[in-house]
């Protein structure tokens, strides 16, 4: 399993909403991937946010640094390569980062949802 599919499948496992993966490659020299979130509210961010640190440790990716944990509605998880942005539905809208990123590639990660 590569990270990538370690992080959207443990945001899958608990009900993460409007998973996306954009390929920063071509913006970024720090990082080659966003992937983003939706969590319906503060503890099933929270939730997701322990599910990734889980199965990241359990896979043997390193998660270098966490920003927004306590009461925050926007989590950011630097995973290297990877970075991973869990949101409240309503954060997700005001920050708007896909609009931002929309001239970047979208990956299919179809493959790592539950059906």
């Amino acid at each position: 399993m590569d990270k990538l599919e370690c992080i959207v499948r443990a945001m899958d496992d608990k009900m993460a909403t409007n998973i996306v993966a954009i390929d920063m490659r071509e913006a970024s020299p720090m990082f080659d991937t966003f992937v983003l979130c939706t969590a319906n509210n503060v503890r099933l961010l929270q939730a997701i946010r322990e599910s990734i640190e889980d199965s990241c440790a359990l896979n043997g990716f390193e998660i270098k640094q966490i920003e927004g944990l306590r009461n925050s509605k926007w989590i950011l998880i630097d995973c290297g390569d990877v970075v991973c942005h869990i949101f409240e539905d309503e954060e997700r809208n005001n920050y708007g980062l896909e609009k931002l990123w929309s001239d970047m590639p979208r990956i299919n990660i179809e493959g790592y949802l539950s059906k």
